[in-house]
């Protein structure tokens, strides 16, 4: 992927942000409520649309522009399946690891997160994934300080997921995100501390660490959208976007 612009957002751009972050929480909750062996991901991402469309906002995924227009509103991905999963009438099944991936777009503002979750009993496995994946979200945030680089917030997401025997893609990065759902900088889950672009006050960025259970390579389905892990191995992705501050980094997207 290119590096695109990095835009510096106001303080008042960052509100709108919030804002569009609260409705996405919202949408993510309501599908985390949902999720239980039988339910269709169609079904839960219908529920996500019709809640971001009732607080004002738009479906930031819907009809994004790819190999053909992405035709959902959230992507839903399913063990194996580490991004970019569409939805359709695959029904969750006790066991499987299920990540959800919504974006909104209220008032010209983007807001893109994301949560990985387990459906009825999931192996001890799938426990340690969903902790250490999340723990490495919250790993990268607590790097994203002014002066910092980009390479700080990347090595630590790397060498939290390492540190568990785990492995994070080469393909897919978080990114810079505000009026454009992908914005610079680009931020890799791997890296080299000291290195890449020096973070400023209103830098906002979708952080989303992705992690696979065998390898670090994956592969695209047919569908043209789905990525999956190369080895048919478990995977997990937990996103937020967050605001660098002249303070502490400031979670956009958080259920409040």
């Amino acid at each position: 992927m290119a590096e695109r612009a990095v835009v510096i957002k106001s303080q008042q751009e960052i509100e709108s942000m919030r804002l569009a972050g609260k409705v996405n929480a919202k949408a993510l909750e309501v599908v985390r409520e949902l999720i239980r062996p039988g339910v269709t991901t169609a079904e839960l991402d219908k529920a996500a649309e019709e809640l971001i469309r009732s607080n004002g906002g738009t479906p930031a995924f819907k009809n994004y522009p790819g190999a053909y227009p992405y035709p959902a509103t959230l992507t839903i991905s399913i063990n194996e399946e580490l991004v970019h999963g569409i939805p359709g009438q695959r029904k969750l099944q006790s066991g499987d690891v299920v990540s959800i991936d919504c974006g909104t777009v209220l008032d010209g503002f983007v807001a893109d997160s994301a949560f990985s979750a387990g459906v009825g009993k999931i192996s001890a496995e799938a426990e340690k994934l969903l902790r250490v994946t999340e723990e490495a979200l919250f790993v990268g945030i607590s790097k994203m300080y002014k002066e910092n680089r980009i390479g700080d917030v990347s090595a630590a997401i790397q060498e939290h997921v390492e540190s568990h025997g785990y492995h994070v893609p080469r393909e897919y990065t978080g990114h810079g995100v505000g009026r454009q759902m992908h914005e610079g900088p680009l931020v890799p889950n791997f890296g080299v501390k000291n290195r890449g672009l020096q973070l400023r006050p209103g830098i906002t960025i979708a952080l989303e660490p992705m992690v696979l259970v065998g390898t670090h390579r994956t592969r695209v389905l047919s569908d043209q959208w789905t990525v999956v892990s190369a080895d048919g191995s478990l995977t997990a992705h937990f996103e937020h976007t967050v605001a660098v501050t002249e303070s502490d980094p400031i979670i956009l997207t958080a259920c409040e």
